[in-house]
């Protein structure tokens, strides 16, 4: 049966939050902040924290320097994903993906729905892998960041989750999924 096997051992990750916007500041980043409580909450560690503007290169460098960086294990970004001009982070970030995770999308669009309805089809949520690393991007609204983290992530980055979660997908820890 899939869940969590409290008789297992949890395994942090450390985990980058990226936050897309141009009118985002640190005391006015509602989503970021609320992505970087749900990850302590659940026993994680926030790696790196940082706020870039709707910028296809200014996200994509800020994307590469945390895949390169040895103690970042997996990025979370919020922002962009929408229709309006400036909204370009898949157009930023599915470019640097050698696999995408279309399962994310979908379950990510299954958990909106619950709360926003139709609403949901406004987002382009997405994942993938930029070499060895995750990257999953949500919304920029905390409503979607909640939905996201508390629906979706927060299982599949638990060690303990079983069959087996994505944390056994982590180069670090990829003897958790033998």
């Amino acid at each position: 049966m899939a869940g969590v096997d409290e008789s297992l051992t949890f395994y942090p990750l450390r985990i980058a939050v990226l936050t897309i916007s141009d009118s985002r500041t640190e005391e006015t980043d509602k989503s970021g902040n609320l992505l970087a409580e749900r990850l302590g909450t659940a026993g994680h560690e926030l790696a790196r924290k940082a706020i870039v503007t709707d910028d296809v290169e200014a996200i994509r460098t800020q994307v590469r320097a945390w895949v390169e960086d040895e103690s970042v294990d997996l990025i979370i970004a919020t922002g962009g994903t929408g229709f309006s001009p400036r909204d370009v982070t898949p157009e930023a970030v599915k470019p640097l993906f050698r696999r995408e995770m279309d399962g994310f999308s979908v379950l990510f669009h299954q958990a909106s729905f619950g709360t926003v309805g139709f609403s949901t089809l406004q987002s382009r949520a997405f994942a993938g892998q930029v070499d060895d690393t995750f990257v999953f991007c949500l919304p920029g609204s905390t409503g979607a960041c909640r939905d996201g983290w508390d629906l979706v992530l927060v299982h599949e980055l638990d060690s303990r989750y079983r069959p087996c979660s994505l944390a056994g997908q982590i180069p670090r820890l990829r003897h958790l999924c033998a």
